[in-house]
């Protein structure tokens, strides 16, 4: 950081904080010295807004190791955090395959997150539905009635109004709303199954989820269907649709992985990429529900990823 006074693009139009250093005062880190005088954010954001050029000592730029003196002045342009951008409209690219005036439903692309959150504040499918359709900040998370991972791509549907979010929640909590995935699987499955283990945090590895060892398990029931199997690298490879009952964070790739099959890619959960793919290989191929409006059931089917379809491609496929 440079000791040069601050550029109009970093102050912003709010007043900022002015503090004079006294001879009361210890004379530290200004960093330090900052979480005292603003003790209601914490050093780790203050550190931040020094770094950014937030801060100034004697009008110049500070720098995050610098130790006060008496009678410096600190100017302080308080910034705000991450989430508080969270629910913002912003433009993010994403296809919409259907909408009518309760709700949308829409094909997310790969590395797209679903909704703010730790990490991720901004840029996510919510901002996007905030920016495409402005109605939803009335309604409560924009309408996202359930999430996808950020790297599992498929089918979500987007209620626009309250009522048509209570109506399509209450589908999911009855278990009427029918959700079908695609995935990619180590190892030759059964011909079909049902794998009903409840799931949890994974207490040695606090990302991934796991059937085993569980604090706080909570009920998780995934039905699958052989579709094919074929070999790649001397090795079998399944190809499966999963149903669920129930919606767990990572409940296809926690409960496959249970059975000694983890997907294509998921190396959280001991997969191997092959053929360049480098996450998950899992799509949300089809979706049904009952329309809020009465107007029947509707259903959606979206077909795979660009980079799923090229792993798809590259295997040998038996049957």
């Amino acid at each position: 950081m440079t000791d040069t006074p601050i550029s109009e693009d970093i102050a912003p139009d709010d007043e900022p904080q002015v503090f004079l250093v006294t001879d009361e005062m210890p004379l530290e880190r200004l960093d330090k010295v900052l979480a005292q005088l603003v003790p209601q954010h914490s050093r780790s954001r203050l550190q931040t807004w020094i770094q950014g050029g937030h801060v100034l000592v004697n009008g110049k730029v500070a720098k995050l190791r610098q130790t006060l003196r008496e009678d410096d002045l600190i100017t302080v342009y308080e910034q705000p955090a991450p989430e508080d951008h969270a629910f913002v409209p912003q433009p993010v690219d994403f296809d919409v395959l259907g909408e009518t005036v309760d709700w949308i439903v829409v094909n997310k692309p790969v590395g797209l997150v679903t909704h703010p959150g730790a990490g991720n504040w901004s840029g996510t499918l919510l901002n996007g539905l905030l920016h495409r359709y402005p109605e939803l900040t009335h309604v409560a998370r924009a309408g996202i009635v359930h999430r996808l991972d950020k790297d599992t791509s498929g089918l979500l549907v987007i209620a626009r109004n309250e009522v048509s979010q209570t109506h399509l929640v209450r589908q999911l909590q009855a278990r009427t709303m029918g959700r079908q995935y695609l995935a990619l699987a180590h190892g030759r499955m059964l011909e079909q199954g049902t794998i009903d283990r409840p799931i949890g945090r994974d207490p040695k590895v606090p990302v991934r989820m796991s059937v085993d060892s569980l604090s706080a398990p909570k009920t998780a029931v995934t039905h699958y269907q052989l579709v094919r199997v074929g070999e790649y690298g001397g090795s079998n490879i399944s190809e499966v649709t999963c149903r669920l009952e129930t919606g767990r964070t990572h409940q296809i790739r926690a409960h496959l992985a249970s059975l000694g099959h983890p997907l294509l890619g998921d190396t959280l959960y001991g997969g191997r990429a092959i053929e360049g793919a480098a996450r998950q290989m899992l799509h949300a191929h089809q979706l049904r529900f009952e329309d809020p409006s009465g107007a029947g059931m509707v259903e959606f089917t979206a077909a795979p990823a660009a980079d799923m379809l090229k792993v798809i491609e590259h295997i040998s496929w038996k049957s």
